[in-house]
C-alpha cells in the first residue's frame, strides 16, 4: 500500500509514465493492457491503495481487472446496483472524487458496503477516446481526504494513456479476429471447391447459404466445416 502522500518531481513523473506508455507498446492482449493499467496506477498516483479498470459496454460497465479482492467486489457491487461513482463518471464524463465517502451524500447501497471493506476515499476517471468512453478507472483510499490536487491531475494522465492503450488493443484484437476469421472462410471455400468440384463464389455462396438456414455465423460454419475435413483426414487408433 503507498504511503497516503508521495511527493512526485516532474522528472519521476515523466519517467513513470514514460515507462508505462512504453511497456503498453509491447502488450498484445486487451486483458494484459488492463492489468498493466491498475497495477502501474497504485504506485503513480498519490494516495491510491488500490486500482480497478471497467469496461463500458452499451452502458453497462463490467469490471476487468483490479490489483485487489476488495476492489472487484466493490467494481462488480456498482454494477449490479446500478449505483457507485463508477457509473456516474459515465454520465459527467469527468474526473470525479470523494474525499470522505462516510458523509457522501450519493450512493446510499454503495457506500455503507465500502466503507466496512476499508474503503474512505475515491478517485474515476473515464477512459475517454474522442466522444467514446472506453472504461472507467477507479482509484480508492484507505483513509479520507488522501487524494490531492497532484493525485487528480496525475491521474489524468494516466488515464489519457489508459485510454488510447485499450482503443489500441482492443482494435489489435479485432483486426487479428477479422483476419483469422477470413483465412477459416477461405480454407472452407478451398475443400468445398475441391470436394464439390464448385467455383470460389459458388463455395461461398454455399456457406452463406448454409449460415442463413441454420441460424450459426458464417465463421462457425466454415470452422466446422474445416474441423470436420481435417477429422476425416486423421486415421483412427489402432
Amino acid at each position: 500500500m503507498n504511503d497516503p502522500i508521495r511527493p512526485h518531481t516532474s522528472r519521476q513523473l515523466a519517467q513513470k509514465l514514460g515507462d508505462f506508455a512504453i511497456g503498453m507498446q509491447s502488450l498484445k492482449s486487451s486483458e494484459a493492457v488492463l492489468h498493466a493499467i491498475v497495477d502501474a496506477a497504485v504506485p503513480i498516483v498519490p494516495g491510491a491503495s488500490w486500482a480497478g479498470v471497467s469496461l463500458v459496454t452499451k452502458r453497462r460497465v463490467e469490471p476487468a481487472a483490479a490489483t485487489d479482492d476488495i476492489v472487484a467486489r466493490l467494481d462488480a457491487l456498482q454494477t449490479s446496483i446500478r449505483e457507485g461513482p463508477a457509473l456516474s463518471v459515465l454520465d459527467e464524463r469527468r474526473p470525479i472524487v470523494v474525499n470522505n465517502l462516510a458523509v457522501a451524500e450519493k450512493w446510499p447501497q454503495f457506500i455503507p458496503i465500502a466503507t466496512d471493506l476499508g474503503v474512505h476515499s475515491m478517485l474515476v476517471f473515464p477512459l475517454l477516446v474522442q466522444s467514446e468512453t472506453l472504461g472507467v478507472l477507479t482509484l480508492y483510499g484507505a483513509t479520507p481526504h488522501v487524494f490531492t490536487d497532484d493525485s487528480v491531475a496525475i491521474g489524468e494522465i494516466l488515464a489519457q494513456h489508459a485510454a488510447v492503450a485499450v482503443a489500441g488493443s482492443t482494435a489489435t484484437e479485432q483486426l487479428h479476429l477479422a483476419v483469422a476469421s477470413r483465412d477459416i472462410i477461405g480454407q472452407a471455400k478451398g475443400i468445398l471447391m475441391h470436394r464439390d468440384r464448385l467455383s470460389g463464389l459458388q463455395a461461398f455462396a454455399t456457406l452463406t447459404k448454409a449460415s442463413q438456414e441454420t441460424n450459426v455465423r458464417l465463421v462457425d460454419v466454415a470452422r466446422w466445416l474445416v474441423d470436420e475435413h481435417e477429422k476425416a483426414l486423421t486415421p483412427p487408433p489402432r
